[in-house]
C-alpha cells in the first residue's frame, strides 16, 4: 500500500523481503530476499538507496545505527523506532515528557508482579514483554502471582501495567517530516476482538472536541520529543473519568489509519512516503463525514475472490483491499472501507462487507 502511494509521483521502491511470498514482494519491481536481522544483509540491500523505512517495528536498533554510520538515511532513525520496539524504553521516555500513561514498571519474577498488584489496588494486572509483541502476542492479563509465570519464559524483560478501566480504545495518527512539518489526522476509535484490531472508526463517535483535540496534540508532542519522521500512530485508552493514557506507540502506517486510503484527502501511505522524502505533506482532513475500515480475517472459506461479485453489487462504493496473502483462520487478509453521512449505515455496509469476504455470513 506504501508503494502503491508513491507509483504517482514516480517513487522507485527496493524491498527487503522475508520470502517472494511477502504482500509487497508481489508488487515491488526490485525485491531482495533475505534476513533483515542480518547486518551484511541490510548494508548490501541499502546501497544504491536514497532513504529507508519500514513496515515493521522489528530490525535491530543496532544495525539501523549502523546505516546511519554509513552515510544512509534512516527514518524515522533508530534513536525514535526504539520507542516502538522497547516497551520499557517507551515508557521510560513517555513519562519524561509527561505524557499520561498507566502507572507500569519493569518487574523481574511473579513475586514481584504481585508487589506491583498491591502498589496499584491489586490484580488483575497486564503484563507484557518489552520487545516482539504484536497483535495480542506478547500481552497477558494476570489475575494472580500463580498465573504471571507464562511471560518471563520469554527470556526478555517484563513490564507490569495497570488494567485501565477504560470506555473505548482510540487512535491519533499525525505525520512529521525531518523538518518538522506535521498533519494530524482526526482521532478515530479503534474496537479490537481477542487482541486484533476489528474496525475503525473515523472520526471516533462522540468524542468531546476537547479530548479529542489534547490527543491530537499529545500525539505531535510525541512526534516531536522523539525525533519522528513519518507516521506516527498513538494507541489510546480513554478512561471512564473522561482523561486518554498512551496504550502503544507505531512508527510506520498502521492499521487505525488504513480508512484513510478512501476517506482522506491524503492517505497515511501517501503522507509517509512524502515524510519520508521530506516533500510537503498533504491534507489529512476527511473526504466524508465517517469513514469505516474493517479487518477481512481469514476463516474456513479460502476462495475470498469468489465474494467479490456479490460485494461489489451490493455496495458499489465499498472498497476493497486484499494483500495477497494465504487465507489462515484470524490472519488479516485485507480491510473494507467504507463512507457516507449516516454512521449506522456505514458500520453494517463495513461489516457486512467483511463478514460475507471471511465466509462468516452466504447472503
Amino acid at each position: 500500500m506504501t508503494h502503491e502511494a508513491g507509483i504517482p509521483l514516480g517513487i522507485k521502491f527496493k524491498l527487503l523481503s522475508d520470502t517472494p511470498q511477502d504482500s509487497a514482494a508481489q508488487v515491488v519491481s526490485e525485491v531482495v530476499v533475505g534476513d533483515y536481522r542480518d547486518l551484511d544483509t541490510l548494508r548490501a540491500f541499502a546501497r544504491g538507496c536514497d532513504v529507508i523505512t519500514f513496515d515493521h517495528e522489528h530490525v535491530p536498533t543496532e544495525h539501523l545505527r549502523a546505516l546511519e554510520a554509513d552515510g544512509i538515511p534512516v527514518r524515522p532513525g533508530p534513536d525514535a523506532l526504539v520507542h516502538a520496539q522497547d516497551k520499557g524504553v517507551m515508557r521510560a521516555k513517555l513519562t519524561e515528557i509527561g505524557a499520561p500513561c498507566p502507572r507500569h514498571r519493569i518487574v523481574k519474577d511473579p513475586a514481584d508482579v504481585a508487589a506491583f498488584a498491591e502498589e496499584t489496588g491489586g490484580f488483575p494486572v497486564v503484563l507484557k514483554t518489552v520487545r516482539g509483541g504484536y497483535d495480542g502476542k506478547g500481552v497477558w492479563v494476570v489475575r494472580s502471582e500463580a498465573e504471571a509465570a507464562e511471560p518471563f519464559r520469554a527470556g526478555v524483560a517484563v513490564l507490569a501495567e495497570e488494567k485501565v478501566d477504560f470506555v473505548r480504545e482510540l487512535a491519533a495518527n499525525i505525520v512529521r517530516s525531518p523538518h518538522g512539518q506535521a498533519v494530524a489526522y482526526p482521532v478515530v476509535e479503534s474496537i479490537q476482538v481477542d487482541g486484533v484490531c476489528d474496525t475503525v472508526i473515523a472520526p471516533a463517535p462522540e468524542l468531546d472536541e476537547r479530548l479529542a483535540g489534547e490527543a491530537q496534540q499529545l500525539a505531535l508532542k510525541v512526534a516531536s520529543e522523539l525525533g519522528v519522521v513519518g507516521h506516527l500512530a498513538v494507541e489510546l485508552f480513554e478512561t471512564r473519568d473522561g482523561r486518554i493514557l498512551v496504550n502503544e506507540l507505531a512508527m510506520r502506517p498502521h492499521n487505525s489509519g488504513h480508512w484513510t486510503q478512501d476517506g482522506a484527502i491524503t492517505s497515511q501511505f501517501a503522507n509517509h512516503v512524502r515524510a519520508v522524502l521530506d516533500l510537503p505533506l498533504g491534507d489529512p482532513r476527511p473526504r466524508a463525514t465517517w469513514t469505516v475500515m474493517s479487518n477481512v480475517l481469514g476463516g474456513d472459506f479460502p476462495d475470498m475472490y469468489q465474494a467479490y461479485l456479490h460485494c461489489m453489487a451490493r455496495d458499489p462504493q465499498l472498497k476493497i483491499h486484499m494483500y495477497g496473502k494465504d487465507v489462515k483462520p484470524g490472519r488479516k487478509v485485507g480491510h473494507v472501507n467504507t463512507y457516507g453521512d449516516d454512521l449506522a449505515d456505514v458500520r453494517e455496509r463495513a461489516r457486512h462487507a467483511a463478514d460475507y469476504l471471511r465466509g462468516t455470513i452466504t447472503e
